[in-house]
């Protein structure tokens, strides 16, 4: 599992765009990470599923309404990574409303939650592989704090214990 200190492997994310911008048309993208996180403070939230109860209710909406307390630290982008497709994240984004404040990136068949060591075996729930629950601080590519959830909780991964860190 990745530490505290370690640089972020490369993988690649999507994410849907709703705006064409420029070199981004609009629906998926794909990003390196590697690309993504350079010469950039990144707040890097994940959780096992996109419209699951706890992470709709208030895994998500705690960084859109701690957005401002969050930038106000040096934070350049906030990111929410799950093991599901991009157009799932999409629509899933529009659902709560996160606008540009939270990236949903797609990490559709777990690349870099297993680079990560953070792959989650839920098949006998038919879920599949997915990710665990975290949040990580992440300065240019490097660690600088990890909270890893127990199996079923939501206590160290909100957005108020990540700002207590920064």
């Amino acid at each position: 599992m990745i530490a505290v200190g370690q640089k972020l492997p490369n993988a690649t994310l999507y994410e849907f765009l709703n705006e064409e911008t420029e070199g981004c048309a609009i629906g998926p993208n794909a990003f390196e990470v590697e690309k993504l996180v350079a010469g950039k403070k990144i707040v890097i939230f994940a959780l096992p599923g996109a419209f699951t109860p706890t992470c709709s209710a208030q895994h998500v909406p705690g960084y859109v309404a701690q957005f401002d307390a969050i930038k106000a630290k040096g934070v350049d982008e906030i990111w929410c990574v799950s093991v599901n497709d991009p157009f799932v994240m999409g629509a899933w984004g529009r659902d709560l409303n996160v606008g540009k404040k939270v990236r949903m990136l797609g990490d559709g068949s777990a690349e870099f939650t297993s680079k990560l060591g953070m792959e989650f075996d839920l098949t006998k729930r038919g879920l599949g592989i997915r990710s665990q629950r975290y949040a990580m601080v992440v300065e240019n590519g490097v660690v600088k704090s990890l909270s890893l959830e127990a199996p079923g909780k939501f206590e160290v991964s909100d957005a108020a214990s990540v700002l207590k860190q920064l």
